[in-house]
């Protein structure tokens, strides 16, 4: 019987010792876990100083490519004084270059799931390595005939098209999280003073923005189609607001308001996009070139494509799991393939933005995204945005509306029967 117990006591002081043990080893595994979850955000941060990079590269060549590097470019690509891969010829390519490198980004880190998997180092580390495949990516397509290049600009066009898409899908994700960051909440008594507060400050810069601007932009009665985009702007920002109110919506002032801005800053922007012959932008009768307007447009665009491409870490899980699944901690902070084929797209994208969406009339230097091409694109992404909201406002009640009719049906159906 002694023995028996020796044995047992035995048993629980191995299994004790065995607790000990392990205990360091799952602290060293969260420990890892932590460090390379924080590794692959900061990757993020790399990823967008080479995007900014490129652009920089795109917007030199276009520039001054001619003046500096017409004699080191390939005579056969490039053609007799290098002019195919300089001025549009030359931002297309380096966009290309910055297309190849992101793809091969987003098909090696396709479906990965897991911090310890090796294609999560791919994804995190490896610069050295990821440097090489930059320089050849950004290198070969100057050895590519223009045709194939004019074909990449046609097919550029489209991209840019799906990044805009990818935009407003992504600054409808940054609303949802405003509206569940500082709305008010019944269930759990949640106060919105900060909601309010931001959104007071959101509507007093639209309506001040759409004031401005048609003090700069729509002084004359002949400046028929400025006066009709801030017009059209301001019944937007309206709608929006009393649709958001209204009693079957009921989200707040938050989201409208945020929403208000943004196309406020789109008719702008389209409006700014304006060929310099235009008689109807005073700040272009004062100066034939502004190059603040010209850098500020440079920066904005920049940073539209980052954070376009940085908000699928802001709602990642939204990604990877289901309503019934809980994240682990082993698990990628956000998904690789989504975040580098946006790059891929805003490649395009800035591409479009250089060229002024022509591939084949000149550019003028220092000009961003200048043109009635450009204008219109604008102005469309702006109506769709707002088509956008108002359906995600809306089709909540409709759904809601339906539902309440057809159970109504059915309970009539049983009564009758």
């Amino acid at each position: 019987m002694e023995s028996v117990d020796n044995i047992v006591v035995e048993d629980d002081r191995n299994h004790e010792d065995g607790l000990r043990q392990d205990k360091p080893n799952i602290k060293q595994t969260s420990e890892l876990y932590s460090f390379k979850r924080k590794q692959s955000l900061q990757a993020r941060y790399v990823y967008g100083f080479i995007f900014f990079i490129t652009n920089l590269l795109a917007w030199f060549l276009r520039d001054y490519g001619h003046k500096v590097l017409h004699s080191f470019l390939p005579e056969r690509a490039c053609g007799v004084e290098g002019n195919n891969c300089v001025h549009a010829g030359g931002v297309l390519r380096v966009s290309l270059g910055c297309f190849t490198f992101f793809s091969l980004m987003c098909v090696t880190s396709f479906r990965v799931h897991k911090l310890q998997e090796a294609r999560n180092s791919w994804h995190s580390g490896w610069w050295s390595l990821k440097c090489m495949v930059y320089l050849l990516s950004t290198g070969f397509p100057f050895i590519i005939p223009s045709n194939i290049i004019q074909i990449y600009g046609e097919v550029a066009r489209v991209g840019a098209g799906v990044f805009l898409l990818l935009q407003l899908i992504s600054m409808i994700r940054f609303l949802k999280w405003c509206d569940n960051q500082w709305m008010a909440d019944l269930e759990t008594n949640k106060c919105a003073l900060l909601g309010l507060f931001l959104s007071t400050i959101f509507y007093i810069a639209s309506f001040f923005g759409i004031i401005l601007m048609y003090y700069l932009y729509a002084l004359e009665s002949t400046c028929v189609i400025n006066i009709f985009f801030i017009t059209w702007t301001a019944i937007l920002v309206k709608v929006m607001m009393i649709v958001s109110l209204h009693s079957k919506v009921n989200v707040g002032l938050l989201s409208s308001a945020i929403m208000g801005s943004y196309i406020v800053f789109l008719c702008w922007s389209a409006i700014q996009s304006e060929p310099h012959t235009q008689k109807c932008n005073s700040q272009k009768k004062m100066a034939d070139r502004d190059d603040m307007t010209t850098i500020l447009s440079f920066f904005i665009a920049i940073c539209a494509i980052v954070m376009a491409t940085f908000s699928t870490g802001i709602d990642s899980q939204s990604f990877q799991f289901r309503k019934d699944e809980v994240p682990s901690e082993d698990d990628i902070p956000y998904k690789y393939e989504i975040f580098h084929f946006i790059f891929s797209m805003g490649s395009m994208y800035f591409a479009m933005l250089f060229i002024n969406w022509e591939l084949k009339h000149p550019t003028r230097k220092w000009s961003i995204d200048v043109g009635w091409v450009s204008t219109w694109v604008k102005i469309i992404n702006e109506w769709l945005a707002a088509s956008i909201y108002l359906w995600k406002l809306i089709y909540p009640v409709i759904v809601r509306d339906m539902a309440i009719c057809c159970n109504e049906s059915a309970q009539h159906t049983d009564v009758s029967v």
